[in-house]
């Protein structure tokens, strides 16, 4: 099924499995099903002894598999295969699951945890979708961490009649418990934030309780990163509050004219972007939405007051904030958006195969879209 590049790549990633792992398959006699055995065979072939089959799984989803720890049968399952876009998404979950730590901060895990009562995520995504693998990653591994919390991630091309039954128009797109949760492109820290009510409040007090910054920068797109570092590299206290890391950049498909570097993606350089801003001392306070600027008073301290009731203050403030898509701007835009109004052709395009679709703008990008 894969390729022997891939199965390289598979097998390097398989030695760093700490416990054994099985696979618990559900499958039918369908073209699909054949192609998911495949992709089965070569991660079992690549665990060096450490993966085992069971194909003796009976879920209604074919084909459809789970990756558990050996004795177990709790575990995130993939309804249709995890490649393109989301072969990372597969490799990550082995690994997590088979006790390799995942690069995710102590305070998270914790909350992650402690999330109490009982949760059934299903994910829907498309194999070209680049926003797709953020939050199929973070439900896999929130599933993985907590047993109380399940998580299938479902390739809508392959389950084309439960995508239509739904309503699917837009991806990633997140049901609990049958429920709708949620649509479009989140971290981590944004999904346990709406699972623990009581998060906001907790960080709006930690907020409360930093001292004022020199500078304080938000945005934490390309300019508030290059802000920031330019700022404490000067060794001056620095801090960057965004609403989340990367702006728009984590949107962006393909990026050919940043200068040195000749083709590189949204969510790779917005990593590379954060990355580089956390080799400073700089805090950088994730998912906060600036609501006000208050000019300095007698303390020639200014004030950015933020959603969450929580203020900051900083002796500079540089604003950062960056661009949006641009929209119609007609009656009906934010209706449906999401539920047939799409801006991402690479996400969504899969979900509207066969049927007839207008593009709006006629600049490159409406030309590459259409």
């Amino acid at each position: 099924m894969l390729d022997d590049s891939l199965k390289t790549q598979l097998q390097q990633y398989m030695g760093l499995l700490r416990q054994p792992l099985r696979l618990i398959a559900s499958l039918d006699d369908s073209s699909a099903s054949q192609d998911m055995r495949g992709l089965l065979d070569d991660i079992v072939a690549a665990g060096g002894g450490k993966i085992t089959l069971d194909t003796s799984g009976d879920d209604a989803r074919k084909p459809s598999f789970v990756i558990a720890r050996e004795g177990q049968d709790h575990g995130v399952r993939f309804a249709g295969l995890p490649l393109g876009h989301e072969f990372e998404s597969l490799v990550l979950a082995l690994l997590w699951t088979g006790g390799h730590p995942p690069k995710v901060a102590q305070d998270v895990i914790d909350s992650i945890t402690a999330i109490d009562g009982k949760y059934s995520f299903d994910v829907y995504m498309s194999l070209t979708c680049h926003n797709c693998p953020d939050v199929v990653q973070a439900l896999a591994l929130m599933a993985i961490l907590n047993p109380k919390i399940s998580t299938t991630v479902i390739e809508g091309g392959t389950f084309q009649q439960e995508v239509e039954q739904r309503q699917v128009m837009a991806v990633p797109m997140v049901f609990q418990g049958g429920e709708m949760f949620d649509s479009g492109r989140m971290s981590l820290e944004q999904i346990v934030a709406k699972l623990d009510t009581g998060a906001v409040a907790r960080e709006a007090e930690k907020i409360k309780a930093k001292d004022a910054f020199d500078v304080l920068v938000v945005g934490g797109g390309p300019a508030g990163a290059a802000a920031a570092i330019y700022a404490a590299r000067k060794g001056i206290r620095t801090g960057v509050a965004a609403e989340r890391f990367g702006g728009q950049v984590l949107d962006t498909m393909a990026i050919e004219n940043f200068i040195s570097v000749q083709h590189t993606e949204g969510p790779k350089l917005a990593a590379a972007l954060e990355a580089h801003v956390r080799e400073y001392e700089v805090d950088i306070m994730n998912l906060q939405r600036a609501a006000k600027l208050v000019p300095a008073g007698a303390d020639g301290l200014v004030e950015v007051q933020l959603e969450n009731g929580a203020s900051l203050k900083s002796k500079t403030v540089i604003l950062s904030t960056g661009a949006r898509w641009r929209q119609m701007n007609v009656p009906g835009e934010d209706e449906y958006r999401n539920k047939g109004v799409a801006y991402c052709p690479h996400c969504d395009g899969p979900l509207f195969k066969g049927k007839r679709v207008a593009v709006i703008g006629g600049g490159n990008s409406g030309v590459e879209a259409a």
